[in-house]
């Protein structure tokens, strides 16, 4: 399962449907775990060409499960959610910085969460951030 770090901030929006998509810089920290969540070898170079190229023209056509977690501990809050993946620019008032390409994790359900009640999310987690 891949586990994303996310701000409070960020998970609220996405809990209460406003934010659909989430981002990650393409950098070889997040290729290789991302590859690997795709179920392919991280280590054959012409694999992980392949891979990226497909992002960045059609994306993945199934959803897959990550785990949103707003912290590193154990206890930290968090959601499981089902993604789709492509590479691509994400929204500015999402958190992207215009004109740069991310992977993009497409929102597809919402689906198990611990450490946090839906119905909280706004009082419990609004103005708040931190990772």
């Amino acid at each position: 399962m891949l586990i994303l770090p996310i701000e409070r901030r960020w998970l609220n929006m996405i809990l209460s449907g406003e934010k659909k998509d989430e981002y990650r810089e393409i950098k070889p920290y997040w290729t290789v775990r991302i590859i690997h969540w795709l179920g392919f070898p991280g280590n054959d170079e012409k694999v992980t060409k392949s891979v990226l190229e497909l992002l960045r023209t059609q994306g993945t056509i199934k959803a897959l499960p990550v785990i949103l977690r707003n912290g590193y501990g154990h206890n930290s809050p968090e959601v499981e959610v089902m993604c789709k993946l492509s590479i691509g620019p994400g929204k500015e008032e999402w958190g992207a910085v215009s004109g740069k390409e991310y992977y993009r994790f497409h929102i597809e359900e919402i689906g198990r969460m611990a450490g946090i009640e839906k119905e909280d999310t706004e009082s419990k987690y609004e103005g708040k951030s931190g990772k």
